[in-house]
Formats: C-alpha cells, structure tokens, sequence
C-alpha cells in the first residue's frame, strides 16, 4: 500500500471510532501496526489530533439550556476577558470575532437562573462595554466534526 492520504484516512477512521485499535484501524487502513502507531504518534506530536474524549450529551445530563453572548470589549483587554471566560467551565467555546462583537462565547446551563447569574457576573466587568445573549432554542447540529479530504487519484 502507499501511504498517500494516509493520515487523513487515518484521522477520518478515528472520527468514526475514536475508541479503535491500532490493529483494528491498521486492517482497515491496509497497513501494519506498526505504520499506525507512527503516523498517529505523528499526528499527535504536530497537534492534528488533540486528545481522545467521549462526547457528551449536555441535555442529558441536565445542561439543557445553551446561551450564546457576545461581547464587546475595550481592546487592550481583549486577553483578560476571554481568559475569565475561558476558566468559567461551563463555556464550552469561547472566539474572538470579527464584526460589532468582539468575543462570542457558548454557554451551557441547567437553568436560566445560573445562566443570568453567571452573565451578570461578566457583565461587572469594566472592560465590557456592551453584551448580547441569546439563547437557543433548538440545537440543529452541535459539536459536529467532518471528515478531511482524502485525494482518491
């Protein structure tokens, strides 16, 4: 077998089972065990593959309320402010963005309560000078990862 594509088979053969076996992902692949190991050491090392984590079901769990709040913010203290929101664990993303909005974070919640309580506590921030939350109120797709492009010439 040629080894064309074969990272990015590989890295698509995980997103389909994150939890297979080199030997598993070594026979569909159509190389050893050995080649897996390397290249998803490889993968690993250039920061391709981040970690291996189960994905969980928010809702299921209680975390059924999801907000979206955007955030404009005085410019020198664009770092402090995603720092704050990034060490708050309940958001799951936090960007700086382009447009009116500087930073959009994702929160999850089990209440609106906590929600308003934790945004409120943002909001005391001096550096913040203006907000938008929204709250969503059906996630159509969420957490969704696609495979990579594998050049089949």
């Amino acid at each position: 077998m040629t080894y064309e594509n074969l990272d990015a088979k590989l890295v698509n053969a995980l997103l389909g089972d994150g939890r297979a076996s080199l030997r598993s992902l070594a026979e569909d692949l159509d190389v050893s065990v050995t080649t897996i190991s390397n290249h998803l050491s490889d993968l690993e090392d250039e920061g391709v593959i981040e970690g291996y984590t189960p994905r969980v079901n928010y809702d299921a769990v209680g975390y059924d309320v999801t907000a979206v709040i955007q955030l404009q913010v005085e410019g020198n203290a664009l770092p402090d402010v995603t720092d704050t929101l990034s060490d708050h664990e309940q958001m799951i993303s936090v960007y700086e963005v382009t447009g009116d909005y500087d930073v959009i974070a994702i929160g999850k919640f089990t209440d609106t309560d906590g929600m308003n309580e934790q945004i409120k506590s943002l909001l005391t921030d001096p550096d913040i000078k203006a907000s938008n939350t929204s709250v969503v109120l059906n996630a159509v797709s969420e957490n969704k990862q696609f495979e990579l492009d594998v050049d089949e010439t």
